[in-house]
């Protein structure tokens, strides 16, 4: 049950970390306003703080061996107006900074699903749903935190560094240049442990994404039936449990990545303060003091405010490292190739009347295919006129269905409606202009009523009734114990196979498309439930160009033309009757439906079609 992997290579030089780092900043440029006050906060704080050390030095060197009291009050004073100032201004930026840092979230899931919306079905046939789910919510949700609080702590904590740099060097440059020595060595290590918890997070997202995709598929009301007729339940627990485990091993080694390294940076800056102190000491004892009593005091509070921020500073750069793991799999996503984009000068149709014409039309699903799904399909349906596929399983028949609404794009020739090459057509006009319904019916956890305004979400509930009437399953909702209100369920699994239908096909007459396709859309059903459905397809079908993909050819009998197709091949084409007179494969497929058989056939299982196109 592993994800299918992303066939995707990085654009040339965006693999490289710079690129990447430049690429995240301009996700914040919309937002440059706010983080500018963001800044001028943050430098405003950094400036208050490190005033307090000077105010100390004047308590402890002039205010108290004077014994002035007024100036005393005032430099107290000026210590607590310090602290609240900077408390405020810590506020304001926190606020500004987790607003920016969550309208960039919003912009980056919006702009990954946006993108996802824009792939072919191809794409979704090859990736696994959990894989789509976990990209969009683990690894965004995973760099929340990063997003929201990395801005802010870089600026506060990089101004908070120089600023106390500046203030102790005004103190005591000797003092200063000691407190330093060892910070390039603690520049190097947080890069190193930066780099290694880089490594470690692409596997833990990659190992979550699988973990996304068990739970999402075996859970499942089709998993869990699945699951439990096959007796595989405590087989499907014991390999979730594995997933989780080694998920559980990759968390303790992200955790504890570098932490003993991390750790003897803050001994070391811990104990900095009393080396100062030790060595100030040793000074006073040999009778030559280096600063007075309340620069030391001063510098040494200067040195923890700059020891804090600095700390800080080299964790945030160990975050930033393991966000660009993060940040590339989301850009994976929003790098891979748009295989059906509307044209850049898309054709509006007002009317469209619903003739149909295929010329030449070829098609492969890989390149590297030996031979193509379709090939040589020259087809017209004209406005209003019926066409019926029929052929064996995998003949090519719901390809070529999924060609008329741009589910995938003709490798070869084109398809026109109304004369015009549907590449040419806006999206909104082909999704106007092409209803389809197919066997493998999809609705909503939702109500009845809504995964019918699906189609049509300003529909009356007059058009609901209007339209389930037409399906002929308007008593059924009737009868239920909200009537339209009622909640379908996963998947809804609480309806039959035949109910499922004609609840997709009154969701379609809310459409009312001029031209139909039907995808096997009554195979599965008993022979009872498929006249029922069939009379509702047939009210649907009335005055619409309809093609017809059937897998039983009593279906299609009434049709204007039937292609036989072979191999992705127009083998036969004509009249029922001319083909039955014929005595070709078309008649050869009646005979062998009408003798006895002893297990139903199994239906050709269509790829599955999105929603939006049901």
């Amino acid at each position: 049950m592993r994800p299918d992997r992303i066939d995707w290579t990085p654009p040339k030089g965006e693999a490289k970390q710079p690129a990447q780092v430049r690429r995240i900043l301009r996700l914040f440029r919309p937002y440059a306003g706010r983080l500018g006050v963001v800044g001028l906060l943050v430098a405003a704080s950094a400036v208050v703080s490190v005033v307090t050390p000077f105010l100390l030095r004047a308590v402890l060197d002039t205010a108290i061996p004077q014994g002035r009291t007024g100036l005393l009050s005032l430099l107290a004073l000026g210590m607590i107006a310090a602290a609240v100032v900077t408390s405020v201004l810590n506020v304001l930026q926190t606020l500004i900074s987790t607003t920016v840092g969550q309208r960039v979230m919003h912009d980056l899931r919006t702009a990954v699903y946006r993108h996802l919306q824009r792939m072919s079905l191809a794409f979704f046939t090859r990736t696994r749903t959990g894989e789509v789910q976990s990209r969009i919510a683990n690894d965004i949700g995973g760099m929340q935190a990063t997003v929201t609080g990395t801005a802010t702590s870089l600026v506060s904590n990089l101004t908070a560094v120089v600023a106390s740099v500046v203030a102790m060097v005004a103190l005591d440059w000797r003092l200063t240049i000691v407190s330093l020595l060892l910070l390039p060595v603690f520049v190097w290590i947080s890069r190193r442990v930066g780099r290694e918890r880089k490594k470690i997070t692409g596997e833990r997202q990659r190992r979550l994404a699988e973990l996304s995709s068990a739970v999402q598929e075996s859970l499942s009301v089709s998993g869990i039936l699945l699951g439990r007729t096959m007796g595989r339940s405590d087989a499907l627990t014991r390999e979730f449990a594995d997933r989780s485990d080694g998920l559980a091993d990759l968390e303790v080694r992200s955790s504890m990545a570098g932490r003993w390294r991390m750790s003897t940076i803050g001994i070391v800056m811990a104990a900095m303060p009393a080396l100062i102190y030790w060595a100030a000491g040793l000074a006073s004892a040999t009778g030559a003091p280096i600063v007075s009593l309340g620069t030391l005091v001063a510098f040494v509070s200067l040195q923890q405010g700059l020891f804090r921020p600095a700390v800080s500073l080299l964790s945030t750069g160990v975050d930033v490292q393991t966000s660009l793991a993060l940040f590339q799999r989301i850009f994976e996503y929003l790098d891979l190739p748009v295989e059906i984009a509307e044209p850049e000068h898309p054709v509006h149709l007002d009317t469209v009347r619903g003739d149909v014409r295929f010329e030449h039309v070829e098609f492969h699903y890989r390149p590297d295919q030996d031979r193509p799904t379709l090939t040589g399909i020259d087809l017209t349906v004209p406005a209003g006129g019926s066409l019926a596929v029929v052929g064996e399983t995998g003949s090519g028949k719901s390809t070529l269905s999924y060609l008329v609404p741009r589910l995938y794009d003709t490798t070869g020739g084109r398809i026109l409606i109304d004369g015009v090459d549907v590449r040419e057509l806006s999206f909104e006009t082909l999704a106007r202009a092409v209803g389809m319904v197919s066997q493998e019916t999809y609705l909503f956890h939702a109500s009845v009523a809504d995964n019918l305004r699906f189609a049509k979400p300003d529909a009356t509930d007059a058009e609901l009734v209007a339209a389930a009437r037409a399906a002929q399953v308007h008593d059924m909702i009737a009868a239920l114990p909200d009537g339209y209100d009622t909640m379908v369920g996963e998947r809804g699994y609480r309806f039959s196979g035949g109910e499922k239908q004609r609840l997709a096909i009154a969701r379609t007459v809310l459409r009312n498309p001029p031209i139909l396709i039907l995808d096997e859309a009554t195979s599965a059903l008993d022979n009872r439930t498929e006249h029922a459905v069939q009379q509702a397809l047939d009210t649907l079908a009335a005055g619409r160009t309809t093609l017809t993909i059937a897998h039983r050819l009593s279906t299609v009998r009434d049709a204007d033309r039937i292609a036989v197709l072979d191999r992705g091949e127009i083998a036969e084409l004509g009249t029922h009757d001319e083909l039955l007179a014929r005595d070709g494969r078309y008649a050869a497929l009646l005979r062998r439906e009408a003798l006895p058989q002893p297990a139903a056939a199994p239906a050709e299982t269509p790829a599955p079609v999105p929603v939006a196109a049901a």
